[in-house]
């Protein structure tokens, strides 16, 4: 038996580290958390000072029991990750393993190189108490609000809802984003462009004003007709461009985002394992400082590959105070080493990071600006030309060079110069741009809400409940006036031009508009960007042991709860935001746009008539609850619509749905998109009916008795029963697995795991009923 257990989060990690560790050393994986909250019940016993009860993950006993068995007579060392969710792994582990926290051995590194493992084991401490303290509180607080909150909203919303303290901000953001989008009006106004020659060489120049309207940029270029130009000022302006701070968590989200084209979840993603096999420094940091002997490192490779003078020290100084996730920012483990990663999408994020670390102890790029103003003889305005030299690389030799230089032709104060062609096109004023994954990561950061490792969860959160959407917008058509005037003659031209289209941008949800409502008017603190702000300021008092987080809980609860009991007097009319929006000339019943069940519809009748039948419709495609008309309306009341009959005589009826447009022949739905069902032919709808039983058919392979079915899926041939799945390995035929082999791979498939993604790859239980007692032993009702 090894005389030392090191214990690490991660098997990746675990593999690691034991290169760089002797015999006498052993290292498994806890595979993430090992104990948490129990799913069923508050478990936080608000009576006792909010004492939590934690119990080992189901999943987790057969690891806690191996991890007890190797630590029987060795030397334990808990090595999880360096943040307060780390911190609280250890102390966990030491709890699990029946180790005493104050005493067992625990180890920390931000790289997992053979001399970081080796300082970190010469020089163990025991778990940090306060760090623990602070991811304990916000466990609870996030359990509290969950557990109390959601349940409200399934009362007085929609079943199946949830509510969280940084996802309700998240979403506050995007919904509110979204209507500032909506209620803009866009402004025209013309920008006036001109091309200008000397000596044979063009000079592209802008006006330094833009003109109001199609009127007066007509009536400017009228007065041009016999105007002459000249040089009036020419303007040399040395400048520098500095090089990025080396990347935090949330900026190399952004960058990677931006550069890269990757999702926070893919970049966090790619950046674990890039960590794990010793790559790059821990990738959870708000921190933007480097080590000295990363300092060093980087000095000797840059003097030695590019020459003194790119080089250049920097220490960037990190802008949140408390900055308590990390130590160091991310950077390579070694810059010797170009490129890393088992596969592509790593290789390009370890190339981002590197350059972006060497980057920040390079020298300023050196530019040189021209700017040549250009007077007009007839008009008081002018118009400037601008050109911009690179005299030395420094930092864009490795990080966001590529530009190409505009360079003048050289002219001297006085110059006349002659005009090709003036142009006056109209623009638009633009809406504040949706959220993007990394921009809204941005916004939280700066609203001091949330820390490196929530921003990728939250994000997934809110889009897995339903809440937002990622996705590509369509652009709209609008005309654009452009008057140019060229040899003395003035045409104008009008074109049709798309604006507004857009690529995975975060876009709210129906119900994502009704629950921030609910929740702004009746739970305020719960999403005021301040108070969650706030909260986190409190989480790194309790970490620096400035707070005790019995009473950060405590001063919470006691505004809260009062919230949750009053809102018991909310109607469920007052959150559908019903509104009236006219009458239907055929039954002379009111027309309402309000919130369902399953988001924004079109209601025929008044609920409060109980005698007659209401009848319901979804709103139309680009209408929401506030500008659907009337006449809109009454076109979705047509639906379903008689489309026509199948070849055997079955009536084919076309309509709209939760899941959008979709025809449907006796039983059978069968989707539509893209197409109408207002408008949809009878030939088109055959063709996806027949379209429909072709794939059904190519998707039985075989059934056998007990619901036992042999099915093509879309990742390969599987077998299940309704309830397990049972994968049909690549090389065996799928048609010639019979009733016996069916059940027995059936029965060693693994059971179907539901909820969301937690530390570790453990899941989150689903929330199922309202909570009853405040005290959750006896509970057995599931938590948020």
């Amino acid at each position: 038996m090894s005389k030392n257990l090191v214990i690490v989060e991660s098997p990746a990690k675990a593999k690691t580290i034991e290169k760089f560790l002797g015999s006498d050393y052993v290292v498994k994986s806890s595979f993430g958390h090992i104990r948490d909250l129990p799913k069923k019940g508050l478990n936080i016993d608000i009576d006792k000072n909010f004492e939590p009860h934690y119990e080992v993950s189901a999943d987790k006993k057969k690891v806690v029991a191996e991890l007890r068995k190797a630590a029987k007579g060795a030397e334990v060392w808990l090595a999880s990750d360096e943040d307060r969710e780390g911190e609280a792994i250890a102390w966990h582990l030491a709890h699990a393993l029946k180790l005493d926290p104050t005493k067992t051995k625990r180890i920390v590194f931000h790289e997992i190189t053979k001399t970081a493992i080796e300082a970190a084991i010469k020089n163990p401490r025991t778990v940090n108490v306060q760090l623990v303290d602070a991811q304990q509180a916000r466990r609870i607080l996030d359990r509290l609000v969950g557990y109390e909150l959601s349940p409200v909203l399934w009362k007085k919303v929609r079943t199946g809802l949830s509510a969280g303290r940084v996802q309700s901000v998240a979403v506050r953001l995007i919904v509110e984003r979204e209507r500032e989008i909506r209620d803009f009006e866009a402004k025209s106004s013309f920008k006036v462009t001109a091309v200008f020659t000397a000596d044979g060489k063009e000079i592209p120049a802008e006006l330094t004003v833009k003109l109001g309207d199609a009127k007066d940029a007509r009536a400017w270029l009228e007065k041009l007709t016999e105007a002459n130009y000249s040089v009036g000022d020419i303007q040399l302006k040395p400048s520098t461009r500095n090089p990025g701070a080396p990347f935090t968590t949330s900026t190399l989200q952004q960058e990677a985002s931006r550069r890269l084209g990757f999702s926070v979840r893919q970049t966090m993603t790619l950046a674990q394992r890039l960590y794990e096999a010793g790559h790059i420094t821990y990738m959870r940091t708000d921190s933007t400082i480097l080590s000295t002997q990363a300092l060093n490192a980087a000095e000797t490779y840059i003097r030695g590959e590019y020459g003194d003078n790119y080089h250049k020290f920097r220490q960037f100084k990190t802008k949140n105070s408390s900055a308590q996730e990390a130590h160091e920012a991310i950077r390579p483990t070694d810059f010797r080493r170009l490129s890393a990663g088992e596969e592509d999408g790593q290789k390009k994020l370890y190339s981002l990071i590197w350059q972006r670390a060497l980057a920040s102890q390079m020298s300023e790029a050196k530019l040189e600006r021209t700017e040549v103003t250009i007077d007009i003889s007839t008009q008081p305005e002018k118009f400037v030309a601008k050109g911009e030299i690179m005299r030395f690389d420094g930092f864009m030799k490795v990080y966001g060079g590529g530009k190409d230089d505009t360079i003048l032709p050289e002219v001297t104060i006085g110059q006349k110069l002659d005009t090709q062609t003036v142009t006056a096109t109209e623009t638009f004023s633009r809406a504040a741009a949706r959220y993007s994954e990394a921009a809204l990561v941005k916004k939280l950061e700066e609203l001091g809400i949330g820390r490196p490792s929530t921003y990728a969860p939250t994000i997934s959160t809110v889009q897995t409940r339903g809440y937002v959407e990622k996705t590509d917008l369509e652009g709209k058509e609008r005309p654009v006036t452009e008057i140019s005037l060229s040899g003395g003659k003035i045409e104008e031209t009008t074109t049709p031009t798309i604006y507004g289209a857009d690529r995975n941008k975060l876009v709210p949800t129906g119900i994502a508009e009704v629950v921030t409502d609910f929740l702004v008017n009746h739970f305020y603190a719960v999403v005021d960007y301040d108070f969650t702000a706030n909260v986190e300021a409190d989480f790194d008092n309790i970490a620096e042991g400035k707070q005790k987080w019995e009473d950060m809980i405590a001063d919470f609860y006691k505004d809260f709860h009062p919230l949750v009991e009053k809102s018991a007097d909310v109607s469920r009319a007052e959150v559908s935001q019903a509104r009236e929006i006219g009458t239907d000339p055929k039954t002379g019943e009111p027309i309402f746009a309000r919130f369902g069940r399953y988001g924004p519809m079109l209601q025929l009748g008044d609920s409060a008539d109980e005698e007659k039948k209401l009848q319901f419709a979804p709103l139309p495609k680009d209408t929401t609850i506030d500008t659907v008309t009337l006449e809109q309306a009454l076109i979705m009341f047509k639906l379903p619509r008689l489309v026509g009959t199948t070849e055997d005589g079955q009536e084919i009826k076309a309509n709209i749905g939760r899941f959008g447009p979709y025809i449907i022949i006796d039983k059978t739905f069968v989707s539509i998109k893209p197409l109408d069902p207002h408008t949809i032919t009878e030939a088109e709808a055959r063709e996806k009916y027949a379209e429909k039983l072709a794939k059904d058919a190519a998707k039985h392979i075989n059934e056998f008795p007990g619901g036992i079915k042999v099915l093509n899926g879309p990742y390969g041939p599987y077998i299940t029963d309704g309830k397990k799945n049972a994968r049909i390995a690549k090389d065996v035929d799928p048609t010639t697995i019979d009733e016996a082999e069916a059940k027995k791979l059936l029965a060693a498939a693994p059971v179907k795991k539901r909820g969301g993604f937690r530390r570790g790859g453990a899941k989150a239980g689903a929330k199922k009923a309202a909570p009853k007692k405040k005290t959750a032993r006896k509970s057995t009702k599931k938590p948020a």
